[in-house]
């Protein structure tokens, strides 16, 4: 009989104890889960200056291949002192807006396409008689891209736009303003990836300002250079301090 109570007692007892687990293990699981998509999405976010967001082979250039040329070709003491780009401004005139609104709309999504990222129209400023312009007339659109978006689009520019331009030989070395910053014209935006050609009621163009930390012309001509701007001839850019030798 004391045979018989024993595994009576422990079929009893076993049963409270492992329901008792059970009860407990979910309820830990379940505040696991909870606490840990928390950290996660704060730190994306936190990351969120998004240079960690960066796709980012131009982003981890700079870093590795850029910032120590630059350093050693200028002589810098700190990687704070290497310029380094800040913004991409794009923007798209539609001076025939005024008269048909529907190419405006185009060049909107066509440039929203291109950047992921809302743009901005531009309004006329003053009134030119010769053209029939009005005084703030939607004329345009532009975008301003940064961090993350700035650096993806300047990849996709360089190895992928850009070689989609009939004749494509490098662009030019002499659009700098004098300030480190510097910008091109494309004619078409059909070199663009993202632009569905049979859907293009008009071909236009715009203009890419890439702004940097360059003190002049030379540091900015060096920064885009390592980041795989294909220059087709280096010209003679004079220093500041030679100019005035």
């Amino acid at each position: 009989m004391a045979n018989e109570k024993v595994p009576n007692k422990e079929k009893v007892e076993k049963p409270a104890p492992a329901a008792k687990a059970k009860g407990e293990k979910p309820a830990q699981a379940a505040k696991g889960k909870g606490e840990k998509p928390a950290p996660d999405a704060k730190g994306k976010k936190a990351g969120g200056g998004q240079e960690k967001g960066v796709p980012a082979r131009l982003f981890e250039r700079y870093q590795k291949e850029a910032v120590p040329a630059l350093m050693k070709k200028f002589q810098f003491k700190s990687r704070m002192q290497v310029p380094r780009l800040e913004k991409i401004a794009i923007n798209i005139g539609v001076g025939m807006a005024t008269q048909d609104p529907k190419l405006l709309d185009a060049a909107v999504h066509e440039l929203e396409s291109i950047t992921g990222q809302k743009v901005a129209i531009t309004k006329s400023k003053k009134a030119i008689s010769n053209f029939k312009l009005r005084e703030n007339l939607p004329i345009g659109c532009r975008v301003t891209l940064r961090r993350a978006k700035m650096y993806e689009f300047l990849d996709r520019f360089i190895s992928v736009a850009l070689p989609r331009v009939r004749d494509f030989r490098g662009v030019s070395d002499t659009s700098f303003d004098g300030h480190g910053n510097y910008t091109i014209g494309i004619k078409e935006q059909i070199i663009f990836p993202e632009i569905d050609v049979d859907k293009v009621t008009r071909v236009s163009g715009m203009d890419i300002t890439f702004v940097t930390t360059a003190k002049n012309d030379v540091e900015a001509y060096d920064l885009l250079k390592e980041l795989g701007m294909p220059f087709i001839k280096r010209q003679e850019i004079v220093q500041p301090d030679a100019q005035n030798k």
